[in-house]
């Protein structure tokens, strides 16, 4: 192995125990965030918008692993590099390496709830440590030291004797002329730098590993206490008439007749949280401590601005809302989106009491921004607030309280809308401004309205399936938030011909609704497709379009289409 090497191995193995010292921190004290993480998002958020939706649509749900991938690698290499730069320049080295500590503070100060002495401590004792490390390896190596300057020959090995099986004898030796001291021979050398990246991924494991349980017990689940009285919920807080108009509402069960319980592998109605879609730029959740949490509404045209404590949200009138969201990147077909019973309180609730009405909306408030603890925005028009959707901010999921992953504390749900215009996660912020300002997204080429269209998906029959005769039930969802499916059509011999779909009740028109066609299926090659139509009338389209397409609009369109053989 030549000098080079060498050298990249013992930098490699530096850098893995830098990084697993500063996320085994991390994972014992989430005032200090991942390093790693911090990076990657950091890598996110200045890459240019254009690039990043391409590598979205090319990639799909592969592109954070392959960031998180290109991220390693790029770090190994780095870290290669500064050994071998080590070889030449001990100064330059360093001052490398206090760059990285720069950059890596930079990263991290981007993330939230960050306390700053042991954050910086953390960083620089990491770089430290890994680079001690490294030096003794390059050290113990003969790679630097007298004879390790630059421009020294490396001598040739010193003779020892051979063991009786023939083998070197010893792990070292000592160079009696070198001044060198001890030198490694090559296994010994791997050995202690395999040790080292060891003990660094088993940090970053321990470290992972406490950061995730953490996570988890943040918040309970227990269900939330939605049977307190009005009085109860109110104490403390002045009651305005406009609170007083919408009392506290819990939701019945859901009726039977909303399911096709006799259906098998159709959807259920109601998504549970561990099954529901996910869809972030955070790589984490953010972890937010909500006795300090509070949610700040201002903006312009805003006459009492707010400040929310947790408490306060929860003393208001609340709801239960069954609601289905949708990502704009889903395929036609797709599994982004799900279905769930939302708590919280109404959106034009906490406006009214800002000071904020429909009158008193013009140009300037026209967009309402929500803007999550990490700074991710997402903006739709105010006057939705109004028009009689049930638009909440959030802090129960189906009964409990909301998972971190889903965006506690309290995170915005608007029937209608995608995600990416609407359902801000982890909400600290509520600004009203004009409609010039670009969230998140559409600084990165999508569509600034985002209405969710009419889309209809099988579920009870595989692509390339083989069937046996008979009746073959053809089952699945169809969603149109805020308009509600008023009929959904199934074919069998692509798009020739319909049949109707016997339909389970609309459990509201915010909600996915389950459908089933009872096929009597002959032997034979089959093309199924779906179509829905929704409750003004308007039937989906069978143009089909990618998520990312033009002439105006997001999100894919077109009827799942699915090929199978009955025999």
């Amino acid at each position: 192995m030549g000098r080079g090497a060498r050298a990249a191995v013992a930098g490699v193995a530096g850098a893995v125990l830098a990084f697993g010292l500063a996320e085994f921190v991390h994972g014992i004290y989430d005032g200090v965030p991942s390093v790693f993480t911090a990076l990657a998002q950091g890598v996110i958020e200045l890459t240019p918008g254009g690039f990043a939706t391409r590598a979205i649509e090319a990639l799909g749900t592969a592109d954070i692993p392959v960031l998180i991938a290109s991220m390693i690698v790029g770090a190994l290499v780095v870290a290669a590099l500064l050994a071998n730069l080590r070889l030449r320049s001990g100064a330059l080295a360093m001052l490398a390496v206090v760059g990285l500590a720069a950059v890596a503070l930079a990263a991290v100060f981007t993330q939230p709830a960050v306390v700053a002495v042991p954050t910086v401590l953390t960083i620089a004792g990491a770089l430290a440590a890994g680079s001690l490390v490294a030096e003794g390896i390059l050290r113990r190596a003969g790679l630097v030291g007298e004879a390790g300057a630059p421009g020294a020959p490396e001598p040739p090995p010193a003779e020892q004797p051979a063991s009786p099986s023939g083998q070197m004898a010893g792990v070292r030796r000592r160079d009696a002329h070198s001044g060198r001291g001890v030198r490694f021979d090559r296994r010994a050398f791997l050995a202690l730098s395999g040790g080292a990246a060891a003990a660094g991924l088993a940090l970053v494991g321990a470290g992972r590993f406490l950061a995730g349980s953490s996570a988890s017990e943040s918040t309970s689940e227990r269900p939330l206490r939605l049977s307190d009285s009005p009085g109860e919920r109110t104490a403390g807080r002045e009651t305005t008439a406009a609170r007083d108009e919408v009392a506290n509402r819990t939701l019945p069960p859901v009726p039977e007749d909303a399911k096709l319980a006799a259906v098998e592998d159709v959807t259920p109605l109601v998504t549970p949280a561990a099954d529901f879609y996910l869809i972030d730029t955070a790589l984490t959740s953010p972890r937010v401590d909500r006795e300090s949490w509070s949610l700040k509404v201002g903006g312009a045209g805003v006459a009492n601005p707010l400040n929310l404590s947790y408490s306060d949200l929860l003393s208001m009138p609340t709801r239960e809302v069954d609601c289905t969201l949708a990502c704009v990147s889903n395929e036609v077909g797709g599994g982004l989106v799900s279905n769930a019973r939302w708590t919280g309180v109404m959106l034009s609730d906490v406006l009214n009491e800002a000071g904020v009405t429909r009158e008193t909306l013009g140009a300037a408030n026209e967009q309402l921004v929500g803007r999550s603890v990490d700074g991710w925005t997402a903006g739709f028009r105010t006057d939705l607030a109004f028009d009689g959707r049930e638009a909440i901010l959030a802090f129960g999921m189906n009964g409990n309280e909301l998972p971190v992953r889903h965006g506690y504390p309290v995170r915005l749900v608007v029937p209608g809308l995608y995600g990416y215009v609407s359902a801000t996660k982890w909400l600290q912020e509520i600004e009203l401004t004009d409609w010039d300002f670009d969230a998140y997204w559409i600084q990165r080429t999508w569509t600034k309205e985002g209405p969710i269209k009419t889309q209809s998906r099988i579920d009870t029959v595989s692509p390339d399936e083989e069937l046996s005769a008979g009746v073959i039930p053809v089952g699945g969802v169809a969603w149109a938030p805020h308009r509600g499916v008023s009929r959904v059509e199934v074919s069998t011999d692509g798009g020739e011909s319909w049949n109707e779909a016997e339909l389970a009740a609309q459990l509201s028109e915010d909600t996915w609704r389950q459908f089933v066609y009872n096929w009597e299926a002959s032997p034979g090659e089959y093309t199924l497709q779906v179509c829905a139509t929704d409750g003004e009338g308007v039937t989906q389209t069978a143009t089909e379009r990618g998520p990312h397409g033009g002439g105006g609009t997001d999100g894919a369109t077109g009827y799942h289409t699915i090929n199978v053989v009955v025999a």
